[in-house]
């Protein structure tokens, strides 16, 4: 939970995932609708999917004991460098430097390290430099004292170098070079997606379709629309890609409203529409599923952030 999101974030999602997944038999058993709808909100959910598939392999081949062999727990799902330096230093003593965002800025004003962090070459040689700086004999309370000494003191900005522990040894203090470190590569301009989503009313009921299970949002629900061509209106859009989706036809009644959301690498603007279905049987052409359910139903499902932001709108008694 705490890769890409803050500890005040992720605190009440992790005491509620405990409470509804005890042990990890509890969520190798548990359907991953139901893991995807306690983990919505918290975002890049490859890491639910991922934990649901690590308790299964866990359970079955492991005997639900976590594996305390590097090679055999790097071959859980979503388990990289970071999560197995992290647990198997904290949890079984093991001698794995973690690498994080925070642990690359310590060591980038400790030693002067001109790599960019977010270059391609980043990981091995904060690597490196973490490990030779490793106490091995208390690795994990080490790990833990980088990450928090990052998050706390050696923060991105204004830190608070004159109550650092370790400003003795800091090269970038000793020459007043703090603010050049650590060096990063500009990011290019975040590209902006014009989406177009329609709420299909069929009586009393709308429909949704689930995306795949893999890749970005895999295994959520979310209302059928797609991207807008350029020159295109967005009504007409939202009209094609219902078409292309679900092979319905609709009409397109009112624009409910306009929402705008940032992912990872991209940002959108999405224009909502209400629309009526004319005609058609539904045929999947991308989505995986699909309910037509009444609004009452739909926190039984879970949904992205961007849909979350125009659902309150949806539930709003008619004036």
């Amino acid at each position: 939970m705490l890769q890409q999101t803050q500890v005040k974030t992720v605190v009440p999602y992790y005491h509620a995932f405990l409470r509804r997944f005890p042990d990890v038999s509890h969520l190798a058993r548990a359907d991953m609708q139901d893991v995807l709808k306690i983990w919505e909100g918290l975002g890049y959910y490859a890491r639910a999917r991922n934990l649901h598939k690590a308790a299964g392999i866990i359970v079955k081949r492991h005997g639900g004991d976590l594996p305390d062999d590097i090679k055999l727990f790097r071959e859980l799902p979503g388990v990289g460098d970071y999560i197995a330096s992290a647990v198997l230093s904290i949890v079984y003593g093991q001698p794995y430097a973690v690498v994080d965002g925070n642990v690359k800025r310590v060591l980038a004003r400790l030693q002067k390290i001109d790599v960019p962090v977010n270059g391609s070459a980043s990981g091995r040689a904060f690597k490196d430099a973490a490990e030779g700086l490793l106490d091995r004999k208390d690795s994990g309370k080490f790990n833990q004292a980088m990450m928090e000494l990052g998050a706390v003191v050696c923060t991105p900005r204004s830190p608070d170098c004159s109550n650092c522990p370790v400003k003795g040894f800091c090269q970038a203090f000793r020459t007043s070079a703090v603010d050049q470190y650590p060096n990063r590569i500009k990011k290019p301009k975040t590209p902006l997606f014009h989406i177009a989503t329609g709420i299909v009313h069929k009586g009393r009921k709308v429909l949704i379709t689930r995306r795949k299970p893999e890749g970005l949002l895999g295994g959520l629900w979310e209302f059928p629309g797609g991207k807008v061509k350029k020159g295109e209106p967005a009504e007409a859009a939202c009209v094609r890609e219902i078409k292309e989706e679900v092979n319905l036809k609709v009409r397109t009644d009112e624009h409910i409203t306009r929402i705008r959301h940032a992912y990872t690498h991209f940002k959108i603007v999405m224009d909502v529409y209400g629309c009526t279905y004319l005609a058609g049987r539904i045929r999947l052409s991308g989505p995986v599923d699909f309910r037509w359910i009444r609004l009452s139903e739909i926190d039984d499902y879970p949904f992205p952030g961007a849909n979350h932001k125009f659902i309150p709108i949806l539930k709003e008694p008619p004036k």
